[in-house]
């Protein structure tokens, strides 16, 4: 029997064996609940009054994608790109959202700015996060510099963590073995392994929540070759998060995590051919910070602080290392007038500090405010500023205006139209300031204005869709022209339409599709599809079992003037789950690219084929 035979014969048998565990009620079972959004306002606000297309990744839907990483669920979501989520696990990933880079796209953890200061965008690095870990994830695309600042240009990644059970000892074990493997090497070894345990509880107004999570993965090159060399993919994580209620009125919660991972990679020859290597990237984070609320008659008084530090080490023919550190604050106080003005004001300052041929560093402390009129008669407004205050350029004025009308039904129906006008503000990184190639220290920042028009039907709590048009400029953007960074003299136009639904035709079954279509006016959006689609269809066989089968299009994309074309490709992906013994015990499996598409997602590079993974969640 071959191994083909042996993996499909695994699977098999574990959903035969699944099929007569005990009937007990899904613990992702629950009750329809009337959705509520946050991260557009800061306040938990109906979906109904927010003036914005809010994607919620609920718990429920991270439950029903383990075995995933975090990049290949936003990934399914409308007008996000993330080049490279389809490829060996240690490839870079680029986040592409109506038409920006990663730079424009602003990832917060538990509401407060990440970002590794000596990365060419400032970005933060999404292999950084384990799905396990993550209680949910809400993103707002379009400019939203008004309440998160300087990044926030073309969407915001919202990511909350888990937080401590109710109980006072409350653990939960997860683990996946899976293959990894490519379209042209269906070997069916087992190649990626995932582990994970959490312990958290409450002891009276004491709580805590400690996690370890690792993940191990072989079998896959990096680089397109003829060769059987593989490139091998580690990373363990630790997090702690310990909080104290000392009275109805004032919390606080002090965190630290810690993250290491390990990649092997492919570089270039001396011709600036791309081919096997024995090349790696180790990259180290350490983040600590606090979080802390008091409570006051119609308001709170909230304060976040982070410290984070990142180490990163290129070890091949051209060796580097990167450090850096950055400090983060966010004071800001909530109040509510009569249920109807939500006002919020803050002061959000940010230093940044990276190590290149000198240590170089800068400073932004930002004044903001920011209000939510919710009317009885359908009318919401949602509006604010900030000035950005830069160490180097001086004072930005950023704004926002998202005005929306809702008509409503006696059976939870309404009807909803919103538009916004928005601004950002993009500081250039130290990298492209004064870092060690092409830096060019008399960059100017980045401007973005965003104009979004839309509107959002609901029917009962069966069926949603969500439609709107969004047209984007930027101005001086920053390029890499010949043999360092420039601003561009010209204004680049991104515009594009996104359509979302949700529906529950019938009962059990729940279908989501969304369909994206982004294009620049004056050139072609590199790396950024045309056309995207995504649909997944779910069933609820019984209380205990789901299944879920999902496709996914994506339309060619241009790369640049040597690799003018990458063509379009399809996956089909399905998931199942059960779950046994009283709760106590899930099981999932699933197989990606079910098709086994050939395709290239990053020019050069290998894409994963047909794979097939096989997990169980133990919950203590």
């Amino acid at each position: 029997m071959n191994k083909k035979t042996n993996v499909f014969g695994v699977l098999c048998f574990g959903i035969s064996m699944i099929g007569f565990a005990q009937q007990q009620k899904d613990s992702t079972k629950v009750e329809q609940l009337e959705e509520v959004v946050i991260t557009d306002s800061r306040f938990a606000l109906k979906r109904e009054n927010s003036g914005k297309s809010v994607i919620k990744i609920s718990k429920i839907d991270i439950e029903r994608n383990q075995g995933r990483t975090v990049s290949e669920l936003i990934n399914a979501q409308s007008g996000i790109e993330i080049n490279g989520s389809r490829s060996n696990a240690g490839q870079n990933l680029g986040v592409y959202a109506r038409g920006g880079r990663n730079r424009q796209v602003l990832v917060l953890i538990d509401g407060i700015q990440v970002s590794d200061p000596s990365q060419i965008n400032i970005e933060y690095d999404l292999r950084l996060l384990n799905l396990n870990q993550i209680e949910s994830i809400e993103i707002i695309k379009g400019a939203a510099s008004t309440l998160y600042g300087s990044g926030a240009a073309s969407a915001v990644i919202n990511i909350t963590t888990k937080k401590a059970s109710a109980k006072k000892v409350n653990a939960i074990f997860a683990s996946s073995i899976g293959t990894n493997q490519s379209e042209s090497d269906q070997n069916y070894n087992i190649a990626d392994f995932n582990n994970s345990v959490a312990i958290s509880g409450t002891l009276n107004k004491f709580t805590y929540r400690a996690a370890f999570s690792n993940q191990f993965s072989d079998g896959l090159s990096a680089a397109i070759s003829d060769s059987n060399e593989k490139d091998v993919y580690s990373k363990y994580g630790v997090d702690v998060n310990l909080g104290y209620k000392f009275n109805n009125a004032f919390s606080l919660n002090v965190y630290g995590n810690f993250t290491d991972t390990n990649s092997e990679i492919d570089g270039y020859d001396s011709n600036f051919n791309l081919v096997d290597t024995n090349d790696e990237f180790n990259n180290e984070q350490s983040r600590v910070g606090l979080s802390s609320k008091f409570k006051y008659r119609n308001g709170s008084i909230n304060i976040n602080a982070a410290y984070s530090e990142y180490d990163r080490e290129f070890i091949s023919n051209f060796p580097s290392t990167f450090k850096s550190k950055n400090y983060v604050l966010d004071v800001y106080n909530k109040y509510v007038f009569d249920k109807m003005f939500y006002t919020i004001v803050g002061l959000n300052a940010i230093e940044n500090k990276a190590v290149f041929a000198n240590d170089v560093r800068f400073t932004i402390v930002d004044p903001y405010a920011n209000f939510v009129y919710v009317s009885d008669f359908g009318l919401n407004v949602n509006a604010g500023a900030r000035l950005n205050n830069h160490s180097d350029y001086g004072s930005h004025f950023t704004y926002n205006l998202n005005p929306s009308f809702i008509l409503k039904s006696d059976d939870d129906s309404y009807t909803k139209v919103f538009g916004s006008f928005s601004t950002s503000f993009i500081t250039p990184s130290l990298s492209q300031l004064f870092g060690n190639f092409g830096a060019n220290p008399d960059l100017d920042p980045e401007e973005n204005r965003t104009i979004e028009a839309g509107a959002e039907f609901k029917l009962n709590n069966n069926f949603r869709v969500t439609g709107l048009f969004f047209n984007r400029e930027e101005k001086n953007t920053v390029l890499w022209i010949d043999s360092g960074y420039l601003n561009a003299t010209d204004k680049l136009h991104a515009r594009g339409v996104e359509i979302e639904v949700n529906a529950t035709p019938i009962e059990k079954l729940s279908v989501t599709a969304n369909y994206t279509f982004t294009e620049y006016k004056e050139s072609l959006a590199r790396r950024i599809p045309k056309h995207k689609g995504n649909l997944q269809i779910g069933y609820d066989f019984c209380k205990t079992t789901f299944a879920s089968l999902s496709y996914q299009y994506t339309h060619d994309r241009f790369e640049n003037s040597f690799v003018p074309l990458l063509e379009s490709f399809s996956l089909f992906n399905f998931y199942i789950s059960h779950t046994a013994l009283k709760n106590k015990v899930k099981f999932f499996g699933g197989i990606d690219n079910i098709l086994n598409e050939d395709y290239e997602d990053v020019p050069g590079y290998v894409t994963k084929g047909r794979n097939a993974r096989l997990g169980f969640q133990l919950t203590l």
